[in-house]
């Protein structure tokens, strides 16, 4: 399966900053077996929205990282509900929750989560830390989420009844 890893960061793109967490997010996806493109755009709307939507085109998740702020030129959650035909509210959700419970930094974050096509998209912060700890937050429901959109019969532990 293919994920691809989408940067979004102005000094990343002028090739003035390493891209840590990008490299940090495909580590961890070829670990889990993915094959990962990666992109790199500048925290421009249009931008980062046709970049999404291309790589979404060639892949069953995009993970994007950067942008997700309240910085001023923070438009990624923006750029990417541009895109997206449906939001997962719960995905986001459970990122800041357990961002929050790490650090009061984590209540300044804006990234979505939704579904383009058959592809998962998930906007994640742009520190390493963020998307290690973000990506540990998905991984348990991705080989279902993914499985989900390609209509895939699932299986799935019930919870125990209370």
């Amino acid at each position: 399966m293919t994920a691809a890893v989408l940067t979004v960061s102005d000094r990343v793109s002028r090739g003035e900053a390493a891209d840590g967490s990008g490299d940090t997010l495909a580590e961890l996806l070829e670990a889990d077996g993915y094959d990962v493109v990666r992109r790199v755009v500048a925290d421009e709307a249009a931008a980062i929205a046709a970049a999404i939507a291309e790589l979404a085109r060639g892949a069953t998740l995009v993970l994007t990282t950067g942008g997700t702020g309240i910085a001023p030129r923070d438009v990624t959650p923006e750029a990417t509900r541009s895109v997206l035909e449906r939001e997962a509210p719960g995905i986001a959700q459970a990122l800041r929750a357990d961002s929050i419970a790490k650090t009061p930094h984590g209540l300044l974050s804006r990234g979505t989560a939704g579904v383009l096509g058959a592809t998962l998209v998930v906007n994640l912060p742009g520190s390493t830390g963020g998307c290690r700890d973000g990506y540990a937050v998905l991984r348990p429901a991705l080989g279902h989420a993914l499985s989900l959109l390609r209509d895939e019969p699932t299986e799935h532990e019930q919870t125990a009844p209370r």
